[in-house]
């Protein structure tokens, strides 16, 4: 009687990777599925899988949306390892897509979650025809565009300082170019992308609103290949092939924007244009190495830099302003057998700005810049520099329990506004070398389990330990009761501690499926975050200046609430959803009124905050066409976000500058031959909130403005249509090409950047009044660009 019983309970795994045929990419999230069965895993971050099955024979099913199943038999009587190849789909049917897709959407126990293929991005209309990844996720319900000219975008109530933005697992600080028309990912280098706006797993901290994780291609490993763009203000170009075929390749990606060097040449040597300019160049690198079949190698890194001048002979000034991120990530990935897989991490990053205004003689219109020459020079510097060590843990228990674990470790050091100016060659001030820096070790550990119950109940725990240690050296100033003067030091030794703070983040999402089709989520999530972006302006802006947690200023933490409700219509060929979700916020900060730039120079930044909190509620609707010739998709929310200070208002709540009540996104495209396709997307916003004068007076001849209430002012909405055509040229070979063209803001609607007051008239005449302008600053725009591949 035990025998049949031993028998029937052996069980064994099928592991491997899932990889592209044609280049040897991995192939993220693909999906391995049992035929006829609801049993299945995914692909992880690398493209390895892991399914335990009992003895038998079976019928695997390998997809990936984009690319044509592949249906593999397998006679599963011992433990077996196979790599899977999938060939990309030329045409995207109704099969291929659901099939991929799994319907994700409503089998998943993760909500809140967005994922994009690159190649959707691509078809939609980009800002003077420069494809945008993070201009295409603000398209999505809860996620929201800052607006034009602003580098941040805002998840459900919070701040741009509260997402957690990772290329190839490294943080970047400042993700945009050109004050935020464009962002800092390259299009040609990403493969994948997604983005947690809720239900946030265990493995990511350190932020409380959402994740943006994006991936980096690691480069073809069959062949070599070169494609690129030349467009109307930048250019790119993009290299990858094999170093050893199917062993190790590379990818090398840049860009750079060149309208300075366009216009320079044909300028008077009297014009501004002259001795005044602005561009951006990044680059993306990345090398693979496969070791064996169980341990693999990655070197990733990118560069980018921004840099605005602004020079006047006849006022003999000259001002510089760079600004970039940096990073080099080396990962080793081991699988020590095939339920367990492990990667190890070690990241650099770093991001500066930096600001030079030169008062000289005379300004050299054909140097690069003029901070060597004699007169007057003052410097300022800010940044922040990480060294980061992870090591993550899968364990794929089997087909219904995967289990992720690890610890991760940063290294923090914070370079505040610093100051130093020179007379020809003696310097007054600070000088960068003596600044007050800040310095901090953050530690998180982490475990998370998502384990499926029956077909119809799926549930993930998770739990994450984060601790934060401020050290010295550090100096401490103490202010007077007016923030004046300073009445007191105390000086911090090197490693000596100045704050620690530890918090315990519980992490939960749970799903009922109501039929095959649709399914009810709920999660919770508790974060805690150490880092704070200050911003002394209503727009986020390069110069807005990052600080840790210190004696003064507490951790930032974020609870979130959520639940939805998921529907696939008409045999998968639309998805829908709609989400509530409720966050609560503690120890936000804001510049205490009247502070203004340059008030911290040798000083600490935190002398000039104040301490609030929030909270954020609202409801989002989502509703897509994901197969056919028409594909697009429509996105709302409804929301409102509310802050609390007590030294605002006196403690009664104000609306925060990015609080919009309703937010609609609506996007579309077709194909209208096999070579010709055309898309659309339009937006509509409330408009943000801002503080205008109510009142002035005159004091000794002065008129002084009264301000009303904390953004008690609504600007007017902001909304857009753009549309774009590509036209796919005939293949040559080896060789495609395509033309874009695009227009930004077709019927050229002056949205608002901001409000601006100033005084006219006296009052003597009775002419004198308060006037407030809207500057706008991005009319309709026209674009095109050549697309080429070989």
């Amino acid at each position: 009687m035990m025998l049949p019983q031993f028998a029937f309970a052996q069980k064994y795994t099928i592991s491997g990777y899932v990889k592209d045929k044609a280049t040897g990419e991995d192939l993220i999230g693909a999906n391995v599925m049992v035929a006829g069965q609801t049993i299945g895993t995914s692909a992880n971050g690398y493209g390895f899988y892991s399914l335990t099955l009992p003895s038998g024979s079976y019928d695997i099913i390998y997809s990936f949306i984009g690319y044509s199943d592949d249906t593999v038999h397998v006679n599963l009587k011992a433990d077996k390892t196979l790599t899977v190849q999938l060939s990309a789909s030329a045409i995207m049917t109704q099969e291929v897509v659901v099939s991929a897709e799994r319907k994700a959407n409503v089998q998943s126990s993760q909500m809140s979650v967005v994922r994009l293929p690159v190649e959707t991005v691509k078809t939609l209309p980009a800002f003077m025809g420069e494809v945008d990844v993070l201009k295409t996720i603000q398209l999505m319900p809860g996620v929201q565009s800052a607006g034009d000219g602003n580098a941040g975008f805002y998840v459900r109530g919070g701040g741009p300082d509260q997402n957690l933005i990772l290329l190839d697992e490294a943080t970047v600080y400042n993700a945009s170019h050109l004050f935020g028309f464009f962002s800092v990912f390259n299009a040609d280098a990403v493969k994948d992308m997604e983005m947690f706006k809720g239900g946030m797993p265990a493995e990511y901290g350190g932020r409380i609103s959402s994740v943006l994780n994006i991936s980096m291609k690691n480069g073809n490993m069959k062949e070599y290949h070169v494609e690129g763009g030349i467009g109307s203000v930048s250019s790119r170009l993009t290299v990858q092939g094999p170093i050893v075929k199917d062993k190790a390749s590379f990818i090398v990606s840049a860009r750079r924007t060149y309208i300075d060097a366009l216009i320079r040449p044909f300028t008077k040597k009297t014009s501004l244009l002259r001795t005044s300019g602005y561009y951006f160049f990044d680059v993306n690198a990345k090398a693979n190495w496969i070791i064996n079949d169980n341990n693999r190698l990655y070197l990733s890194g990118y560069y980018g830099y921004d840099k605005f001048r602004f020079g006047s002979k006849e006022m003999g000034l000259d001002m510089n302003m760079p600004w970039g991120n940096g990073f080099v990530t080396l990962r080793y990935n081991h699988v020590f057998n095939n339920k367990f897989f492990s990667n190890t991490s070690l990241i650099w990053s770093n991001y500066k700005f930096n600001t030079s205004i030169s008062m000289l003689t005379m300004v050299d219109e054909n140097a690069e810049n003029n901070e060597n020459a004699s007169g007057f020079v003052l410097k300022q510097k800010s940044g922040i520099n990480d060294w980061n060590l992870k090591q993550d843990f899968t364990w794929l228990a089997g087909p219904k329990n995967t289990v992720k674990f690890g610890v991760q470790y940063t290294h923090h050091k914070f370079t505040p506004n610093t100051l130093a100016a020179e007379i020809s060659d003696t310097t007054l001030g600070s000088d960068f070398s003596n600044n007050n820096n800040q310095f901090a070790h953050e530690v998180g550990i982490y475990i998370g389990d998502d384990f499926k119950i029956n077909d119809r109940f799926t549930l993930y725990l998770g739990m994450r330990n984060s601790y934060f240690v401020q050290v010295g050296p550090f100096t401490r100033y103490i202010k007077d009761d007016l923030h004046q003067n300073t009445i007191d030091e105390i000086r911090y030794k090197d490693n000596q501690p100045v704050a620690f703070y530890w918090d315990v983040e519980p992490r939960a999402s749970f799903k009922v499926s109501l039929t095959e089709n649709s399914s009810i989520k709920a999660s919770y999530m508790r974060n805690s975050q150490y880092i704070h972006l200050a911003s002394i302006s209503a727009t986020t802006l390069p110069i807005d200046l990052w600080v840790a947690c210190s004696d003064v200023v507490k951790p930032q933490k974020g609870s979130q609430y959520a639940l939805g409700y998921f529907q696939n219509l008409f045999n998968d060929k639309f998805e829908g959803s709609i989400e509530v979700y409720y966050k609560s916020l503690k120890n936000q900060i804001e510049y205490m009124d009247g502070a203004l730039p340059g008030d911290d120079i040798s000083d600490n930044a935190d002398n000039y905050f104040i301490f609030g909190k929030g909270y954020s509620y609202g409801v989002e609707f989502f509703f897509k066409k994901r197969v056919g010739l028409f594909t697009g998709w429509i996105g709302y929310t409804w929301s409102k976000t509310d802050k609390i200070f007590d030294d605002i208002d006196n403690g009664n709540p104000f609306p925060a500058k990015y609080d919009r009540r309703h937010d609609l996104s609506v996007t579309a495209t077709y194909q209208i031959t096999e070579r010709l396709t055309a898309s659309a997307v339009f937006v509509y916003a409330t408009g943000n909130t801002t503080t205008l004068p109510v009142a002035s007076y005159m004091i000794d001849g002065d008129y002084v403005n009264v301000y009303g209430k904390r953004n008690s002012y609504r600007m007017p909405a902001y909304h857009r249509l753009d549309l774009s055509l590509t036209w796919d040229m005939k293949t040559k070979k080896n060789w495609k090409s395509s033309l874009n063209f695009s227009i930004y803001n077709v019927y050229n609607h002056k949205n608002p950047y901001f409000i601006y007051v100033y005084n006219t008239g006296n009052v003597k005449d009775g002419t004198y009044k308060t006037v407030a302008k809207q500057l706008s600053i991005i009319p309709i725009l026209p674009a095109i660009t050549w697309n080429f591949k070989f």
